[in-house]
């Protein structure tokens, strides 16, 4: 599931507003690096359109993601300070939303209720990458594992509604 839906499904509408009017839509040709391993980042952003490559050092620079529309990247490094463990590149012409790092830290630092939404999506999405790599490394085995991409009722509730407001937001972004 892209992350963004979790993200959309947990803020609500007046959160999805204020990203879009305190982002900028961006631009990335085919080719352009967005994020270098292990230099500090300033941005969260989210693919609006195109794909992203997202490969590592240590395994010799090959590709071990790839980001469609409605990801997000930049969480991890944002919410821990680190800097980023993979570098992503722009494999297609791209189009993302930008958040600064510092307009986004004060939004959190002033709005109880936008923080308490945006941290629990931020975990929410985060606890879901880590059961999805566990259960790839097939750590703990269990005699029944569970299937890693399937949601909780709740969550799919979310992601309807974190679909609908991605949607709005290329509408109003005029991406679509």
């Amino acid at each position: 599931m892209r992350k963004v839906l979790y993200l959309m499904g947990i803020l609500d509408d007046s959160d999805v507003e204020w990203m879009a009017k305190s982002g900028t839509t961006t631009f990335m040709p085919s080719g352009t690096v967005l994020i270098y391993e292990g230099r500090t980042i300033e941005h969260i952003y989210v693919v609006l359109e195109g794909k992203l490559s997202v490969s590592v050092r240590a395994m010799g620079d090959k590709e071990v993601a790839a980001l469609l529309a409605g990801e997000i990247v930049g969480e991890m490094s944002f919410v821990d300070a680190r800097p980023p463990s993979a570098s992503v590149i722009a494999a297609q012409d791209s189009y993302l939303l930008v958040l600064p790092r510092d307009i986004l830290s004060s939004k959190l630092n002033t709005d109880d209720a936008f923080a308490a939404r945006f941290y629990r999506a931020v975990a929410t999405l985060l606890a879901n990458r880590l059961r999805k790599t566990t259960s790839h490394l097939g750590y703990g085995k269990w005699a029944e594992a569970p299937d890693p991409d399937e949601l909780d009722e709740a969550l799919m509730d979310n992601a309807s509604l974190g679909a609908t407001r991605f949607d709005r937001l290329l509408k109003q972004l005029r991406i679509h």
